[in-house]
């Protein structure tokens, strides 16, 4: 069984996931009203991944024999000055996530928690991803600027994005 110190730094963590997922659903209704419809659907299979990769944790807490603790999710954001400002809101949200689960698994090193660190290992690896997506998401934004038909184009290529993809990588391996 995992020590309370850790079952309560990964609860915290699927509260963190939550969390993540609620701001990109935000994200996502944001562009959905300002007609970037592409950005809008890439923002929401985000926001499902992110509630895949809290239940990934959840899952992982019940098969140590934890106690799952839900708390409340904090409102996000839910205005942007710009679409570009959403993808560079999500990309400081990833780099946060980032630090959470290095974290969680400096803690459970510590705890000599051996089982966390193999699942964190997955998170560690998504979110060198996730950062790195979410960087270049933003660094085409701030090629096309304003440019009307590149950022149609840009859209569209989010519009394209997959959801088999997304919820593929938050399944228990």
């Amino acid at each position: 069984m995992l020590s309370q110190v850790i079952q309560d730094a990964i609860n915290e963590q699927i509260n963190n996931e939550l969390s993540s997922s609620y701001s990109y659903l935000a994200m996502s209704t944001y562009c959905e009203r300002q007609n970037f419809m592409g950005c809008a659907r890439w923002l929401r299979i985000q926001s499902q991944e992110e509630y895949g990769h809290g239940l990934r944790l959840l899952d992982f807490l019940i098969a140590r024999d934890g106690t799952v603790k839900l708390k409340a999710v904090s409102e996000p954001a839910v205005q942007f000055k710009s679409i570009a400002a959403v993808f560079e809101q999500a990309l400081l949200q990833e780099q946060q996530v980032s630090k959470q689960i290095d974290s969680l698994y400096e803690l459970a090193l510590k705890e000599k928690a051996f089982a966390a660190l193999v699942q964190l290992q997955w998170f560690i690896t998504e979110q060198v991803e996730e950062e790195k997506t979410a960087r270049e998401i933003v660094a085409k934004f701030h090629l096309v600027r304003d440019d009307p038909a590149p950022l149609l184009d840009l859209d569209r290529e989010l519009g394209g994005r997959m959801v088999e993809a997304a919820t593929a990588a938050t399944k228990q391996e």
